[in-house]
C-alpha cells in the first residue's frame, strides 16, 4: 500500500504540492541474515542471536535516488557479502553483550585511503585486541584518523562491551569531514537487559517509565507491530559527492584524487533514514528503492489506559552538520534520554520533559516517547462531530481521506474520487521545522518529511 502511495505522490511532490510528518521504522539491512519477514514499519533490526554478537561490515559505494529525480553517488557500510545500502545497517544488541564488528575496506573508490568506524558512547573499544588510538601521517604528521583504521584492501576488528542501553551513532573516524558526509554512518541500538513486569512493552532504558508498546499482532500474517521507530537525519552537499564520483570514475588515473574545498560546503539535500519525501513513507525494502531500505512511516494505535497503555517510541539521530528541529504534529514528544543516557538525577528521579520540536544537534541522539489520544472520542451515533458537514459537491477529498471523519470508519466517496485509506485510519504529518531543510536542491516538500498513521483500536481490519 505504501509502495503505491509513494509512487503516486512523487509526481505531485515534484510539482510543489506536498505534505509533511515524522518517524521511521528500523529495518534489516538489504542482505541481512535470514529471519522472519520484516514488518512494513517498525523495528526489524540487523541482529546476531549469539550472546557475543558479531557483525561484518564492508566499506563500499553506490547510488541512491533523490525525490527531485537526481541520483547521488554515496559511500556506505554494507553487511559482509551484501549490496551497498544507505544508511548503514541498524545494529541492535543487548546490554551486556560483548560486541564484535569486523570492517573490511574493499571499496574501489578510496584509492589508498583508510577507513574506520567510531562508536561514540561505547567504552573501552579495542581494535585488533588493543585500545583504539588516533592515527597520524608519519611520526609527527597531521592527524589522519580519530581511531584505528583499516588500509585499502585490509580489515580491522573492533570489540566493546555494550554497557549502557540507548541510541547511538556509529560512523567513520577517518577524514570524517569527507567520509561521514559521503555516507559512512549508521545507527547502533543497545537494548536494556533488566527484567520488567510490563506485559506487552519494550523499554528504551532500564526503567519502566521508558516503556513503549511492543504487543500488537496483525490478524493477517502474524507479524508483530512494535511501535518503535527511527528518525536518522542527514544531509548531502552534491558537489562534494560529484568530486568523489569523478575520482572514482577516473580511478585508473593515478593522479586522480578526491578533492573538494570544504570552505565551499553547502548542503542542498536533507534526508530521513536515507530517503526524502515522498519516498520516506514507502515500505521498508521497497523494490524501487533497492539501496535505501528504511522507510520512515510511523504506525500507532490510540492510547488507551486499559487496552493500549504504552506509548510509541522514536529514536532520533543527527549525522548532519547543523541542528534539525524535528516535530511530529498531533502530540508533543516526551524526551526521556539523550546520547544514550536516561534523563534522571543521581537519585533516579525522572527528569523527562515534553518538547514541541525535537532539536537534535550534530552528532546527538534523542530518545522520545509519543502517543495519540482520542481526546474528543467522537462517535457518529453517540458523540458526533459538532459541525455541519458540507455537501459532497462543496468538499475536497484528499488521497488519505476515508470518506468519514470518524476513526475506523469509511464513507462513500463521490464518483471519480480515489483514496489510499485502507481502514479508516488517520494520517498526521511530521517533518523538520527548519523549512529550508525540507527541500531537495530547491524543490519544496521533498526532504525529511513523513507521517504518523493512527490505526483504529485493535482488533481491526487493517492490513499489515
Amino acid at each position: 500500500m505504501y509502495r503505491a502511495l509513494s509512487s503516486m505522490i512523487r509526481t505531485t511532490a515534484l510539482r510543489g504540492a506536498g505534505m509533511a510528518v515524522v518517524a521511521t521504522g528500523l529495518a534489516l539491512a538489504q542482505a541481512a541474515p535470514a529471519q522472519a519477514a520484516p514488518p512494513v514499519t517498525g523495528i526489524a533490526c540487523t541482529t546476531d542471536a549469539a550472546v557475543n554478537p558479531t557483525f561484518t561490515l564492508e566499506a563500499t559505494d553506490g547510488y541512491i535516488q533523490l525525490p527531485d529525480g537526481n541520483t547521488m553517488y554515496m559511500w556506505g557500510y554494507a553487511l559482509g557479502g551484501g549490496a551497498f545500502q544507505h544508511p548503514g545497517p541498524v545494529l541492535c544488541v543487548n546490554e551486556g553483550d560483548n560486541v564484535t564488528v569486523i570492517l573490511n575496506n574493499n571499496g574501489p573508490y578510496y584509492i589508498n585511503d583508510n577507513v574506520s568506524i567510531m562508536f561514540p558512547g561505547q567504552e573501552s573499544v579495542l581494535a585488533n585486541g588493543v585500545p583504539v588510538q588516533p592515527e597520524f601521517l608519519g611520526a609527527a604528521g597531521a592527524l589522519s584518523s580519530l581511531t584505528t583504521s583499516a588500509p585499502a584492501g585490509g580489515s580491522v576488528t573492533y570489540t566493546f562491551k555494550a554497557t549502557h542501553p540507548g541510541t547511538y551513532v556509529y560512523e567513520s573516524g577517518t577524514k570524517p569531514q569527507q567520509q561521514v558526509r559521503m555516507g559512512l554512518f549508521g545507527a547502533l541500538i543497545v537494548r536494556p537487559s533488566g527484567a520488567t513486569t510490563l506485559v506487552g512493552a519494550g523499554r528504551m532504558y532500564d526503567r519502566d517509565d521508558s516503556a513503549f508498546d511492543n504487543s500488537e499482532q496483525f490478524a493477517t500474517g502474524g507479524q508483530t507491530l512494535s511501535e518503535e521507530y527511527m528518525v536518522l537525519l542527514s544531509e548531502i552537499e552534491p558537489y562534494q559527492h560529484q568530486a568523489a564520483e569523478a575520482a572514482m570514475l577516473a580511478a585508473n588515473n593515478v593522479a586522480s584524487r578526491f578533492s573538494f574545498n570544504l570552505d565551499d560546503y553547502h548542503a542542498r539535500y536533507w534526508l530521513i533514514n536515507g530517503r526524502g519525501f515522498p519516498d520516506s513513507i514507502s515500505d521498508n525494502y521497497s523494490p524501487f528503492l533497492p539501496d535505501q531500505p528504511y522507510g520512515a512511516l510511523a504506525r500507532i494505535h490510540p492510547y488507551d489506559a486499559v487496552n493500549h497503555p504504552f506509548p510509541g517510541a522514536i529514536r532520533y539521530l543527527n549525522v548532519g552538520s547543523e541542528e534539525f528541529p524535528f516535530h511530529p504534529h498531533g502530540q508533543n514528544g516526551l524526551v526521556i534520554g539523550r546520547d544514550g543516557s536516561p534523563l534522571a538525577n543521581a537519585g533516579g528521579n525522572d527528569l523527562s520533559f515534553e518538547k514541541f520540536a525535537i532539536n537534535i544537534g550534530p552528532g546527538q541522539t534523542w530518545d522520545v516517547l509519543f502517543s495519540w489520544k482520542d481526546a474528543e472520542n467522537y462517535n457518529e451515533s453517540t458523540n458526533p462531530v459538532p459541525v455541519v458537514i458540507p455537501q459532497v459537491n462543496n468538499q475536497e477529498f484528499g488521497m488519505f481521506y476515508s470518506g468519514s471523519p470518524y476513526l475506523g470508519k469509511q464513507g462513500t466517496l463521490p464518483p471519480g474520487a480515489s483514496t489510499l485509506n485502507t481502514c479508516g485510519e488517520y494520517y498526521i504529518i511530521s517533518h523538520n521545522h527548519a523549512l529550508y531543510q525540507i527541500t531537495s536542491w530547491g524543490v519544496n516538500l521533498t526532504g525529511p518529511i513523513t507521517y504518523v498513521r493512527v490505526d483504529p483500536a485493535m482488533p481491526n481490519n487493517c492490513a499489515p
